[in-house]
């Protein structure tokens, strides 16, 4: 669903509104007259392997924008990216602003806070790709505090250090995604992100393989044709076996990254599963 939707702070990534942290966030207000507006609020982190992305992307303004439509309070964080891979000692001198874990999932918890103290009915943390491993360290992190989110939502997320292998051909990442999402290199962008070898073993790095009690009812949606599909169903396998409250979807015949397409049909459906989720919490 697209046209203008009321949203505190709707300006260009650069100029997005710092909460008490001080990490710029968007506000999407859920449309006026919505009876679901009083629900959680969505806090929602776009993807791109941690080191690219921003509040501008279609899978953090688009997808917003869609959920205030259908009457969820959305709100986007601007997280402190990675330097890109390969960039190494350089990365300082070149992009001083940028740093590795645990800086983005500092931001993210720090909004967390108080975008908590500005929802009564609770937060509700969620994300896609890297977003989504951000959004499952920050509930963790949340629940070790003692304030844990009312909800997950994780879109084609990977949570694994070292990548799963897909065991199923008809369920890998096809032509240019079928290179730049192989194996290798997706564990090149986590050894990125994580900067030492200690950090890409740490639970709240990457929870995949890590004990996740007292984890809040989860939904998962996950691209039938996608290398990362491999982890993100063996967290949703890990979480059931953790006795959380799993949904756990897989769309069929489609890709990675699909909310960065707002024009396709797989769009409009994740989008409305994640407001349905959202909403009946």
């Amino acid at each position: 669903m697209s046209g203008p939707v009321p949203a505190r702070g709707a300006v260009p990534a650069r100029g997005a509104v710092p909460v008490g942290s001080a990490v710029p966030v968007r506000w999407y207000e859920a449309w006026p007259g919505s009876a679901e507006a009083h629900g959680p609020t969505l806090l929602w982190l776009h993807g791109g392997g941690f080191f690219r992305g921003g509040l501008d992307q279609p899978e953090a303004h688009d997808v917003a924008r869609s959920l205030a439509a259908r009457g969820v309070t959305v709100v986007t964080v601007d997280y402190r990216l990675a330097p890109p891979p390969g960039l190494h000692l350089a990365a300082n001198r070149l992009m001083p602003s940028r740093g590795r874990y645990p800086l983005a999932l500092d931001d993210v918890v720090a909004a967390y806070g108080d975008v908590s103290d500005r929802s009564p009915a609770g937060v509700v943390l969620g994300g896609a790709s890297a977003g989504a491993c951000l959004a499952a360290a920050a509930t963790l992190r949340t629940i070790d505090e003692g304030r844990p989110p009312v909800g997950a939502v994780f879109a084609y997320g990977f949570f694994h250090a070292a990548h799963p292998r897909v065991a199923d051909a008809r369920h890998r990442s096809r032509g240019h995604r079928g290179l730049s999402h192989a194996r290798r290199a997706l564990d090149v962008m986590n050894r990125n992100y994580a900067g030492t070898r200690s950090a890409l073993a740490d639970r709240l790095a990457f929870p995949g393989g890590h004990g996740l009690s007292g984890f809040p009812r989860t939904l998962v949606v996950n691209a039938e044709r996608d290398n990362m599909r491999a982890s993100g169903d063996l967290f949703a396998a890990e979480l059931v076996e953790a006795g959380v409250d799993v949904r756990h979807h897989v769309l069929p015949d489609t890709r990675h990254a699909f909310l960065d397409r707002p024009r396709l049909p797989e769009y409009a459906h994740a989008v409305s599963l994640v407001a349905e989720w959202t909403r009946d919490g």
